[in-house]
C-alpha cells in the first residue's frame, strides 16, 4: 500500500539524548534500548472516516518517538498497518450505500492527506490488511498446528486461540479478570460465543458468511481477525523483540494484549516488544469524543476550514501523549498564537543564543516525550528573542527554526 511523502528534517549538531519511556506492561518509565535499527509497529485506522483529533494525537505521538531516535543516529523502521477488512467498515458502507473497498480507499487517500498536512514521517512499510491476507493466514495455520488455537465445532469455520494455553497471558495489560471482561466485550470481543473454551479466546479466522469479503486459506475460506493481523504484519517485518509497539490507550486490551498473545505463541519466544507505548484518548469540551456521540473533529475539517496544520499539531502537542485531554477553541487560539510568535521571533537575521534551547528541547523530549516541556523551552527563548534586548547571535533563528522542525515537527 503506498504511504505518504517524506518531510525534509533537518540535521542538528551536536548529540541527542537517549531516549525514556513509559512502558506499559512494565508500568515505568525506563529507557528505550534500540540497536543501530529502532524498529516500531503502530496499530493504523479502520478507514470508515476520517482522520479524527484522537487518530492525529497517536501518530503524532509515535511521530516523536521517530523523530527523537532519529537525533540519537539510529535508523527507524517504522510499519503501519490499515485495518481495511474489518466489521466497521461494512457497516459504514452498508449504511451509506457504497462499495467497502472503495469507501476504505477514500477514507486511506484523505487519511494520507492529514498525515502530511502534520508533517508526520511515514512508515517504511504501509500495510493493508487486503495485501497481507496470505501471511496472516499462514500465522493462523501454524498456531491451529502447535496446538493452541482450535476450530469451532459449530460449522461456521471459525478459528480461536485458547489464552489458557499462554503461560504470561494479560501481562502487557497488568488488567485483572473482570477488567478485560469489560473490556472484552466492550472492544470487538465474543465472550458470549457458544463453544469458545474461554470466554477471553480471541478470534483468529472468520470463515466465510454469506454477503461477506472471503479467501481461501489452509484453514478454511474466510478472512482474518482483527488482533491477529497486528501480529502478522509486525513479525514478518520487523521481527520479534521490538522497540516499541504503539497506539492508543484503548489498545491494551484486547488488542495489544492479544496481538502479543499470537505473536509470541507462534515464535515460542517472549516479549513481541519491549516497550508497549500508549498515547491518551482526545475529548471535545470536556466530554469524550466518539462516533456515538456524533462529537468528532476531523483533521480535514480544521483543513477546510483554512487552520494552519503547524497549529493544530502544537494545540495536540501541548499536552501530554499519555495524559486523556480535552481538544477547545481556547487551546487551538493558544496554539495559534504561540505558532504566529514563535514564526515572529525566528524572522530576524540575528537572535539570542539557541545552543541551551536546542539541549533543553532534547532533554525535554527524550524524558518520556515531556512535549509542554519541550514547548515552554522554545517559548522562552522566543520571549527573550521579542523582548527588544540586542542580539548578537546570527545562527540563533535558524537553529531554532531546525529545533523546531527536526524535534517537534513544526515547520516555521
Amino acid at each position: 500500500m503506498q504511504s505518504w511523502p517524506h518531510p525534509d528534517v533537518p540535521l542538528l549538531p551536536g548529540t541527542g539524548v537517549p531516549l525514556r519511556l513509559y512502558d506499559s506492561a512494565g508500568r515505568e518509565v525506563r529507557p528505550t534500548a534500540p540497536g543501530p535499527t529502532a524498529r516500531m509497529y503502530v496499530c493504523g485506522i479502520t478507514p470508515y472516516d476520517a482522520t479524527h483529533l484522537g487518530h492525529a494525537a497517536t501518530y503524532l505521538a509515535f511521530d516523536l518517538v521517530n523523530r527523537v531516535w532519529r537525533d540519537n543516529g539510529h535508523e527507524v523502521v517504522y510499519v503501519q498497518n490499515v485495518t481495511d477488512v474489518d466489521d466497521p467498515l461494512f457497516e459504514r458502507a452498508d449504511r451509506d450505500g457504497e462499495d467497502w473497498v472503495v469507501l476504505g480507499m477514500r477514507e486511506t487517500a484523505l487519511f494520507r492527506e492529514d498525515m502530511t498536512a502534520l508533517r508526520v514521517i511515514p512508515p517504511a512499510h504501509y500495510v493493508g490488511v487486503v495485501e497481507a491476507v496470505e501471511e496472516i493466514a499462514e500465522l493462523v495455520e501454524k498456531l491451529v498446528s502447535i496446538g493452541v488455537a482450535y476450530r469451532l465445532e459449530d460449522g461456521s469455520g471459525d478459528v480461536y486461540q485458547d489464552v489458557r494455553a499462554a503461560q504470561r497471558f494479560g501481562y502487557e495489560s497488568g488488567y485483572d479478570a473482570a477488567t478485560m471482561a469489560k473490556f472484552f466485550a466492550e472492544r470487538g470481543g465474543d465472550p458470549d460465543r457458544p463453544g469458545k473454551r474461554d470466554p477471553l479466546d480471541p478470534l483468529l479466522w472468520r470463515g466465510a458468511r454469506e454477503g461477506e469479503p472471503r479467501w481461501p486459506s489452509p484453514v478454511g475460506p474466510g478472512r482474518p481477525g482483527w488482533h491477529v493481523e497486528c501480529a502478522a504484519i509486525a513479525v514478518n517485518r520487523l521481527g520479534m523483540g521490538i522497540d516499541v509497539q504503539g497506539g492508543g490507550s484503548d489498545l491494551i486490551f484486547p488488542h495489544h494484549e492479544m496481538s502479543a498473545l499470537h505473536a509470541e505463541a507462534a515464535a515460542d519466544q517472549w516479549p513481541f516488544a519491549r516497550h508497549y507505548v500508549h498515547a491518551g484518548m482526545i475529548g471535545l469540551d470536556g466530554e469524550k469524543m466518539s462516533k456515538s456521540r456524533g462529537n468528532l473533529v476531523f483533521v480535514s475539517r480544521l483543513r477546510g476550514d483554512k487552520v494552519d496544520p503547524m497549529a493544530i499539531r502544537l494545540a495536540l502537542l501541548s499536552g501530554h501523549y499519555r495524559a486523556d485531554r480535552s481538544w477547545t477553541h481556547g487551546l487551538l487560539e493558544e496554539a495559534q498564537g504561540r505558532l504566529a510568535r514563535w514564526r515572529d521571533a525566528t524572522a530576524p537575521a540575528t537572535g539570542p543564543s539557541a545552543i541551551e534551547t536546542l539541549a533543553q528541547v532534547r532533554e525535554r523530549l527524550a524524558d518520556d516525550l515531556d512535549t509542554p516541556g519541550a514547548l515552554r523551552v522554545v517559548d522562552r527563548w522566543a520571549d527573550d528573542a521579542l523582548s527588544g534586548a540586542t542580539h548578537a547571535d546570527p545562527t540563533a533563528p535558524a537553529l531554532v527554526r531546525s529545533t523546531v522542525d527536526a524535534l517537534l515537527g513544526v515547520a516555521l
